[in-house]
């Protein structure tokens, strides 16, 4: 690995929860796909780990809920064709989706109210450009 894979500020994946999988991968490869294991499934136990504080894995374990299966959250990487790039792929593939899970929720949105000024000449340009387009009739022209 090319170093701990940083989910959001100090937090970062810890190696030794990280559970690695390979297999044989589909896609390009020639005679080499048949021999080698490329395919790289990485699994994480989100629903043990200590390494989050319990407030994001509280969040994490809401919004990954139909994702996780015995609270274990897994990612697939078959994109390159050799392991050593796709365990990479995995690994900060994991660390976006746990940063993303983790996050807080935005904001409400604080409801305002349209000023009476600006309500008014909406109404005042559209009755003038009605007027105009009635204008444009030639109805009373004889």
């Amino acid at each position: 690995m090319s170093g701990p894979y940083v989910i959001r500020g100090s937090v970062s994946l810890p190696e030794a929860e990280l559970m690695w999988r390979f297999s044989r991968s589909s896609g390009p490869g020639g005679q080499h796909v048949n021999t080698s294991d490329s395919q790289v499934e990485l699994r994480f136990d989100l629903a043990k780990t200590e390494a989050l504080p319990p407030v994001w894995k509280e969040r994490a374990l809401a919004k990954l809920a139909g994702r996780l299966v015995d609270g274990v959250v897994s990612v697939r990487s078959s994109e390159h064709r050799s392991q050593w790039p796709n365990r990479e792929t995995a690994a900060v593939r994991l660390a976006s989706l746990l940063a993303e899970a983790t996050a807080p929720p935005p904001r409400a949105r604080r409801a305002t109210r349209i000023p009476r000024g600006i309500n008014e000449r909406r109404l005042r340009e559209k009755k003038q450009r009605g007027d105009m387009k009635r204008g444009r009739s030639g109805r009373d022209w004889t």
